[in-house]
């Protein structure tokens, strides 16, 4: 007999709540919770397709173990028993920085994936941290640290009430939305457009989003920096700078004006290819709009200059007044956040406290470039060992890194690693030990890192919709017994390692004055936790601890896990509101307008002024029914317009003797690929795209349907020489390269400045 279980959806950053349709184990069916309180029944088609993620074939269902040159079926304790002879060693004999951790986008999906790295980074002691991060959004982190103190304060667009939209380098028709966390994000676009708002997209590509805006600005990729320094400059220049309330909480006006003196709009039309008129009436509108938000995504991220245009993006925010207010751009505040301080000066954010190992590149948030992977593997110097070992959790960096030949190359070449992931992926396939975690189903799931970058307060927790299968174990006690295996603790019991989490944590809440919970006995409190495990347990901790939370017992009809339980399609906690000055963490305690790293990088910016590619571009593209490197093999998410090709423009497909459908040869400084060419005036002349995360064809993978169309890597057309030296973020979009039909010998790579 049938039953139905809610689940919020892990697939995408949208976190949409689900019904799921159950017979017996099996995932039958999966449609949107009408109840549920952030996404009220709106679905997608990665949502609609769970069952089919849920139950691929491919999956992994029990350890693998190399023994003899070949991964084989292996009992858990076989498993972690390798992982612990395999780690322990390196870290004795070269130190933790030998040891590389690489952490994937997934990780920000599930339960686990919040919990535990954490301890294990601590544990370990490495600085050799890897992640998604920077081939996505460390600019973002950068520039908010730079402005407001704190990497993780990252303002959102308040959609629901909004007046003037503008987009830069987003496209969430296609992404559902990041770094703003919003079920049913085209609905509350159309929304905006029906109130009589006002929407704005600046993209090289006429995207499904382009093309319901108001207005379209098809910029040079690579530009968006020069572009938003204008529009600063037409503010300031025209009077239009209106700070309002944020007038206390803001230094730097003044410099900042003198600092954008030369990004006129007449100076950066050619560069971007923008014409001074429209710079000035996209500066003038957003001036204008009685409210306004600037939200700048991935385009304007993987770029030269990522940390600078994502620095801009809040800056023409806080310029007209629109931070920290209603249909602005505002702060969220998550339930599982810590409970707020009292506002005033902090310690600020720190760029470069280490440096990589082989190209001194400067660390950002803790981690190194994941460009960087590679030459940290392969390249000796005499400055500290190599990565010796690796553990990659949830992480596919041989598609999603640049030069995935090289990094391919350098994983065999590892004395031992360890990949904690359900599929034999092309990363993966190099392990000594592959762990994998249960299907989603039968893992709980609440949204620690997406809640904070929510449009609407809200807090929702779904158990496992089925039990786990005989023989799997669960994602939380996988990166627990790995932790415990890793840190010289194999054999432990994995409940120690949230049992230390809750001790050091209810230890410090205690010793803080603005603490719900200060002077208070921390074993008493830890008692008094409820769940059916250590991850609900530390849940219940956040939940309690937070601002929303009842400080066990301090604070009468507060949040803990036992209330949320209750509220099975989630709790609202009302629409974004005005945080400031609490979220501020800089020394000064304002926000600082002009941080010595940006002032610092801003000559290079202008001699971008000058600067103009020689040739063809590219840019990257994403895919409604994909999430970068891991959807493709589930049948029911590719094909149609989820495909790997070559979008180019008729104009540009002329002039190299390039046809529809046909074959053709695209070479960058990483190497080269071939892919069918999509001809299409969807994306501006001097400029190609080609789908991120494909490139499925090589040996050793159990990944049955993404092999079958496999696809070409775009980011082997990389060579990770290009980064925003800021954030060590990799440059994905703008790259020059060189496109011949596949008859045709391609030139030599012509160098194009950028």
């Amino acid at each position: 007999m049938s039953r139905t279980a809610l689940r919020i959806c892990p697939l995408c950053e949208a976190t949409c709540g689900l019904t799921l349709t159950l017979d017996g184990a099996r995932v039958t069916g999966a449609r949107g919770d009408r109840d549920d309180v952030f996404s009220k029944g709106f679905i997608c088609p990665k949502g609609a397709s769970f069952g089919a993620v849920d139950g691929d074939p491919d999956r992994l269902r029990t350890p693998l173990v190399r023994r003899d040159g070949e991964l084989r079926e292996a009992t858990w304790e076989e498993a972690f028993d390798a992982v612990a002879a395999g780690i322990r060693p390196v870290v004795e004999r070269y130190g933790p920085n030998a040891v590389g951790v690489v952490l994937g986008n997934p990780n920000v999906h599930t339960v686990a994936g919040a919990l535990y790295p954490p301890v294990l980074l601590a544990g370990l002691g490495t600085r050799s941290l890897f992640t998604a991060s920077t081939v996505d959004q460390m600019p973002k982190h950068v520039s908010s640290g730079l402005l407001f103190g704190d990497a993780n304060a990252i303002p959102v667009p308040d959609l629901d009430h909004t007046d003037h939209l503008l987009l830069i380098g987003a496209n969430p028709l296609e992404s559902n939305g990041s770094l703003c966390t919003a079920p049913d994000f085209p609905g509350k676009l159309k929304a905006l457009k029906a109130r009589g708002g006002t929407l704005t997209v600046i993209d090289p590509r006429r995207t499904r989003t382009a093309r319901l805006a108001d207005r379209h600005v098809a910029i040079r990729p690579g530009t968006d920096a020069l572009l938003l320094a204008a529009m600063a400059h037409v503010l300031f220049e025209e009077g239009l700078v209106d700070l309002g309330e944020l007038t206390p909480h803001v230094q730097g006006v003044e410099e900042l004006r003198s600092a954008v003196r030369d990004f006129t709009p007449e100076a950066v039309a050619e560069a971007c290819d923008v014409e001074a008129p429209v710079t000035r009436t996209l500066a003038r509108e957003l001036a204008a709009a009685p409210t306004a938000a600037v939200y700048g995504r991935i385009g304007s991220c993987t770029v030269p200059y990522g940390t600078l245009a994502s620095w801009l993006v809040d800056v023409l925010n806080i310029l007209t007044g629109n931070l920290d207010r209603p249909g602005g751009a505002l702060f969220p505040q998550a339930a599982t956040d810590k409970a707020p301080r009292p506002a005033g000066p902090g310690r600020g954010f720190a760029l470069g406290r280490w440096h990589s190992r082989v190209s001194r590149h400067p660390e950002a948030k803790g981690e190194l470039p994941l460009s960087a992977l590679a030459e940290e593997i392969d390249t000796a110097t005499e400055d500290g060992e190599p990565v010796r070992a690796l553990i990659a959790v949830a992480a596919n960096p041989v598609l999603s890194a640049p030069d995935g030949d090289r990094l391919d190359k350098a994983l065999d070449s590892l004395d031992f690693m360890v990949s904690v992931d359900p599929y034999l992926n092309e990363t993966s396939r190099h392990a000594h030990v592959v762990l994998p975690p249960p299907p989603p189903s039968q893992s709980p799931h609440h949204d620690f890192a997406f809640n904070t970058l929510a449009v609407r307060n809200q807090v929702r927790y779904t158990r496992p919709a089925v039990p786990l299968e005989p023989g799997r174990m669960a994602e939380s006690e996988i990166l627990a017994r790995l932790t415990l295996a890793a840190t010289g603790m194999h054999g432990a019991d994995p409940s120690a390692v949230d049992d230390l989490v809750i001790a050091q944590t209810l230890g410090k809440a205690v010793g803080e004055p603005h603490s719900a919970v200060h002077g208070r006995d921390p074993q008493d409190l830890a008692t008094r936790l409820t769940g059916e495990n250590g991850p609900e347990r530390r849940l219940d901790m956040m939940l309690r601890l937070g601002p929303y939370g009842d400080g066990f017992g301090a604070r009468p009809g507060g949040l803990s896990l036992a209330v949320l339980l209750e509220h099975p399609h989630g709790i609202d906690l009302g629409p974004l509101r005005p945080r400031l000055p609490q979220p501020l963490k800089t020394p000064s305690g304002r926000i600082e307008l002009l941080p010595r790293p940006i002032v610092d990088d801003l000559p290079r910016l202008r001699t971008a002024l000058t600067e103009r590619p020689a040739g063809l571009v590219l840019v990257g593209r994403r895919h409604l029914r994909s999430n970068n490197s891991w959807m493709h093999n589930v049948p029911a998410l590719t094909g149609g317009t989820n495909r790997c090709t070559l979008h180019i423009h008729p104009e540009d497909a002329e002039r190299l003797g390039v046809r529809d459908g046909s074959a053709v040869r695209v070479k960058g400084a990483g190497g080269e690929v071939t892919a069918p060419a999509e001809v299409t005036d969807g994306v501006r002349r001097g400029v190609v795209s080609l789908p991120h995360g494909w490139g499925h064809d090589r040996p050793g993978t159990r990944l049955s349907h993404a092999s079958a169309d496999p696809g070409v890597n775009v980011n082997q057309l990389l060579d990770g020489s290009l980064l925003d030296p800021l954030s060590g973020n990799a440059v994905l979009n703008g790259v020059p390269v060189e496109v011949a039909p596949v008859a045709e010998k391609l030139k030599p790579l012509t160098s194009a400045k950028l």
